[in-house]
């Protein structure tokens, strides 16, 4: 049971972080986390504003399958595909938790009580496929806090704008490179000036760009070590908030230029920077690095839930993190250039593994339901 005195001091920390123009979102969910009111506590007491999911985690959640087993016997009964089987379980879910953050969503006027799904991630290097399944999971899910999560890939980017477009809000995933998200924002700018010519309400389409911080340490980290020398060695665990913060100031740029002036004057809700992949790889880094050093307005972090009890138990929050450190951080990832690491190839080795690593999630979440489906006497095709 929680304690008054626990929900305050958990309160504190999370409310410094809130206060300071930071979004708290989820990076989880599941049927058990819904069903058992666990997400609404955290809505309740932990400042929990928003939810991300990705193929990873319901795999992890319907793979296990607890919670889904009355909903797997019916939609075998009706001899549903797998896949069928899989988006009526993963649709449900983001439905569910989009009625628990409604309150959220209407008390912020749509900007947070979010929560988002991804496309297959199958389609990520196919535009019209992409563009099709995001119309249908907006219209699946059939909710106003619904967030389509569409990855940033070279074929993604079209697929933003005409989603943008279609007066649909857009979750941009797997963003590693500045180059890339500045062609993000691009694309997102583009959306906007369609859904404006095609006399759509641009107050109701909200975006976030994902852009991943960890993971660029995990793999720089691991080049420096290889390196071995004492100026490799010092670099470590300084890209990836080096990245995050040139992020921040293209962010500051595209948001205060002529384009965006004359959309923001047609109701246009900026796309606010996400941080995602906050969880620390790397056990000698403090747990709260990714929360402590990317505090910044209008900005969103998504965490895994041992990230945020560990922010709420002992984050550091002391004002903007980000903003006054552009000199600094351009020159770390200069430092790392000249090592010989370069950072175009990294970024697109990442952005590779990305994908691959969420169509691995999937596949097997296919498989899991498709042996579930087949033990309740259904050969699930």
């Amino acid at each position: 049971m929680i304690t008054v005195t626990e929900v305050t001091a958990t309160a504190g920390t999370l409310k410094r972080l809130s206060d300071e123009g930071v979004s708290i979102w989820l990076d989880d969910l599941s049927r058990k986390r819904i069903e058992s009111g666990n997400l609404a506590e955290l809505v309740d007491t932990k400042n929990v504003v928003g939810v991300t999911t990705n193929p990873s985690i319901f795999q992890a959640a319907i793979g296990s399958g607890e919670g889904y087993e009355e909903q797997l016997a019916d939609l075998a009964v009706r001899k549903v595909t797998v896949e069928e089987a899989v988006r009526m379980m993963t649709t449900a879910d983001v439905r569910a938790a989009a009625d628990i953050l409604r309150p959220v969503h209407e008390a912020t006027g749509g900007r947070d009580g979010r929560v988002s799904i991804e496309v297959d991630p199958r389609l990520a290097h196919h535009t019209a496929a992409t563009v099709a399944e995001a119309k249908q999971l907006s219209w699946l899910v059939d909710r106003s806090n619904v967030m389509i999560k569409i990855p940033a890939t070279k074929a993604g980017l079209p697929a933003i704008t005409e989603v943008i477009g279609e007066g649909i809000s857009v979750n941009v995933t797997l963003i590693f490179s500045l180059e890339r998200y500045r062609e993000v924002m691009d694309a997102y700018l583009a959306g906007l000036e369609k859904a404006r010519a095609a006399g759509i309400d641009l107050s109701t389409i909200h975006s976030v760009a994902s852009f991943f911080v960890s993971r660029v340490d995990s793999e720089i980290d691991k080049r420096l070590t290889a390196l071995a020398t004492d100026e490799a060695l010092a670099l470590k665990g300084k890209a990836a908030l080096a990245n995050a913060r040139l992020a921040y100031q293209a962010y500051e740029e595209v948001f205060a230029g002529d384009r965006w002036t004359a959309l923001a004057g047609a109701g246009a809700n900026k796309q606010r920077p996400l941080w995602a992949s906050t969880g620390v790889k790397d056990p000698s880094y403090k747990d709260t690095l990714y929360v402590d050093e990317l505090v910044a307005p209008g900005t969103v972090n998504t965490m895994p839930e041992a990230t945020l009890n560990a922010t709420a138990d002992h984050g550091d929050i002391h004002g903007d993190t980000v903003t006054g450190g552009y000199a600094q951080a351009r020159a770390d990832l200069d430092a790392v250039e000249r090592l010989g690491i370069s950072y175009d190839v990294v970024v697109k080795q990442l952005e590779d593994e990305g994908v691959a690593k969420f169509e691995v999630a999937w596949q097997d979440l296919l498989d899991a339901v498709a042996k579930s489906l087949s033990g309740k006497g259904v050969d699930g095709e």
